[in-house]
């Protein structure tokens, strides 16, 4: 039966472009899977659902027959500190310093509706959708399972931060996480944060600011909300090696065993300054890195999933540089 034209705009406004929803069940000869993932490009004038699904497929589903719902899509954020710095002009015109004068906190906040406008101007129309995730070409789980992220700025703590905003279609594991934080930091560090930064940001006052997502400072680091501003003793994700192979790892808080890292050298010392390096970036520290070793072996809720147990004094800490 042809649907009548109310039933149509209803559908539309229902499931307009770019929703995503999850099939349960296709009733068709060659069926997509159960559990896949799509995106509505359209509903035509009979009512059926044109989709896209994430498994490459483009299928066409009638309500009624086929059964599907709305995937509601989770947020992940991870925060970044942001350095800026301004070119201070005098009242002749000319520049105060010879170099760009790193600014306070406050000043830095000050500036914040400035640096938003200049990284929203900076979206472009094929983003739309899918943010700088469509710069990620990998036909990999982690292009299924993030739909999207974006950059923005944020104030807290009288702090502020340079943050991806991500919208997950389903939960990442311990590798995909650790993939994911490092095409962000490749996008704050050599994508578009490297063009942004070196763009300047007129201010009222006539000074030019510099906004930068990344620093090579060892200061620098990138972390989920829930670890920068609720932070619990236990990081979400993060790496370590074998001790029997020194291979590279990745462990996710309060699952067992690990997952192995596509970063795998083959060297065990180049693993293991590699699995610092990121640890650091991430704000991880010796400790807390042993104790999710021990709790992804033995238990989360045992002793060894306890930083304080590895805690050494200060001057004897190992050294997290390459």
């Amino acid at each position: 039966m042809i649907p009548n034209r109310a039933k149509v705009d209803a559908l539309r406004k229902q499931y307009p472009p770019g929703t995503r929803i999850k099939l349960e069940h296709m009733n068709d000869p060659y069926p997509v899977e159960p559990g896949t993932g799509g995106t509505v490009r359209f509903i035509d004038d009979l009512g059926q659902v044109g989709v896209d699904f994430d498994n490459g497929r483009s299928l066409s589903l009638i309500p009624g027959e086929d059964t599907f719902s709305i995937q509601h899509l989770k947020t992940l954020n991870f925060y970044m500190p942001m350095i800026v710095t301004a070119d201070r002009i005098d009242e002749w015109g000319g520049y105060v310093d010879d170099e760009p004068e790193q600014l306070t906190d406050q000043e830095s906040i000050d500036y914040a509706d400035i640096i938003r406008d200049a990284i929203l101007k900076e979206r472009m129309p094929e983003e739309a959708e899918r943010g700088m995730m469509i710069y990620h070409d990998e036909n990999d789980s982690l292009n299924a399972k993030v739909q999207s992220f974006r950059f923005d700025v944020d104030v807290r703590q009288g702090k502020l931060w340079g943050v991806a905003e991500c919208e997950l279609r389903e939960p990442l594991n311990a590798s995909e996480m650790s993939d994911l934080i490092e095409v962000i930091v490749g996008q704050a560090s050599d994508g578009f944060g490297e063009g942004f930064e070196q763009r300047g940001l007129k201010t009222p006052d006539n000074d030019t600011v510099y906004a930068s997502l990344w620093s090579s400072d060892k200061t620098w680091t990138i972390q989920t909300e829930q670890e920068r501003f609720s932070p619990s003793e236990l990081p979400e994700v993060c790496l370590s090696t074998l001790p029997s192979t020194g291979e590279i790892i990745c462990i996710k808080r309060g699952e067992s065993g690990y997952y192995l890292s596509e970063w795998e050298t083959g060297n065990a010392e180049r693993n293991r300054q590699i699995v610092d390096y990121h640890n650091q970036r991430r704000g991880i520290t010796p400790a807390q890195e042993e104790a999710m070793v021990g709790g992804s072996l033995f238990g989360w809720n045992t002793p060894a999933a306890d930083p304080s147990r590895y805690e050494k004094p200060e001057n004897s800490a190992p050294s997290m540089s390459l």
